[in-house]
């Protein structure tokens, strides 16, 4: 479906799967692509590499229209963004695609605020531009991250990560299983053209305890160590310090998990997202940080800002009560972490004990 009554300026070549009409109201979301019943393209001989996903039927309209906010708001402040220099690839600059992955591509997502100890699922967005050179979120989306977590319309809490097409690519053929899962489970929620991603490479069973085990051992590791640091810091009354090295563990305990289990490991200090990205992985870990109460809420984004505050501004304060009580959940957190981690080698090993040859997972 060709992105018509729109205020995104784009090309007539524009694909959106979720356009909005003038007065910012979501069209019905529709399929672009007219296919048969084995999902190949009618009028076109079949596609090696499978089509992926285009419908969002299984989310409820409100979350459509959320979505659509969230893709307009993206391209219109990379639109922006671009529009602020000469160089001649942001004059090319595009976005090729955007990609809904995660539990609300799987259909797994929870939107219960008042349950799970106020968990409730992420929009996770895969943002793929033409030049590696756009990827960098200070100078091209920080903007648009900041639009859409104050955005009243968007309730949903929304993260993306960025990517070149040709990065994503040679992920593919690389076997990386993160971009793969996405490449099997992701839904298009924009296109630029037809053009498929790259096939993905199966790695073996063998291949992917060896990634597996390697992660798991290095970012367990560091974790243990940070929290170790902290606990030091807090026992001495240094609670800036402690705020630091307390941030650093939960940093490296939610890598740990993301880079376990999908070989992925976004250049972000940013625990939020990590933790959203985490969480997706395996719900268990929500338990670490409650949010139903606002206190607990107020102390994470705390311990959030101390990456950067904590050690270069005069004015960041933590209590020792909040201190106290995130080391307790990052203690809490680190055995959860251990928990999925080790789950997911043992299984690996009974792939690799069975003879698994190549996975997809």
């Amino acid at each position: 479906m060709v992105l018509a009554a729109s205020r995104l300026s784009a090309s007539k070549n524009r694909r959106a799967l979720l356009p909005f009409d003038e007065c910012g109201e979501a069209y019905k979301v529709h399929e672009y692509h007219k296919r048969d019943q084995t999902g190949a393209t009618i009028g076109s001989q079949p596609d090696p590499v499978p089509m992926m996903k285009s419908s969002l039927d299984h989310i409820p309209q409100r979350k459509q229209q959320e979505l659509a906010r969230a893709l307009e708001i993206l391209h219109e402040e990379f639109e922006d963004a671009l529009g602020e220099g000469t160089a001649d690839f942001k004059k090319r600059g595009r976005i090729l695609k955007i990609v809904l992955f995660g539990s609300y591509a799987r259909g797994t997502f929870v939107d219960e605020p008042h349950t799970m100890k106020g968990y409730r699922s992420d929009f996770d967005l895969l943002v793929i531009v033409n030049n590696r050179k756009l990827t960098d979120h200070a100078t091209f989306w920080y903007k648009a991250a900041d639009r859409i977590i104050r955005d009243s319309f968007i309730e949903t809490p929304t993260q993306f990560i960025v990517h070149s097409l040709r990065e994503v690519n040679t992920e593919l053929k690389k076997g990386h299983y993160f971009f793969s899962d996405i490449r099997k489970e992701g839904i298009i929620l924009y296109e630029l053209d037809d053009e498929p991603l790259a096939e993905p490479k199966l790695l073996t069973a063998e291949e992917r305890l060896e990634v597996a085990r390697e992660h798991y051992n290095e970012r367990l590791g560091l974790a243990l160590s940070f929290m170790k640091v902290a606990r030091f810091c807090i026992s001495e009354n240094d609670l800036r310090l402690g705020a630091f090295e307390l941030h650093q563990c939960i940093e490296q305990a939610y890598s740990c998990v993301i880079l376990t289990l999908t070989n992925y490991g976004p250049a972000s200090h940013n625990i939020k997202f990590l933790r959203s990205l985490a969480e997706e992985q395996d719900l268990r870990l929500a338990e670490a940080f409650p949010r139903d109460q606002h206190r607990q809420r107020a102390w994470f984004n705390r311990i959030n800002e101390a990456y950067v505050k904590a050690r270069y501004s005069k004015h960041f304060e933590i209590s020792e009560e909040a201190l106290v009580w995130l080391g307790e959940r990052t203690a809490h957190l680190l055995e959860l972490v251990k928990a999925v981690c080790d789950e997911h080698i043992e299984k690996l090993e009974r792939d690799v004990r069975m003879g698994g040859g190549e996975s997809g997972q």
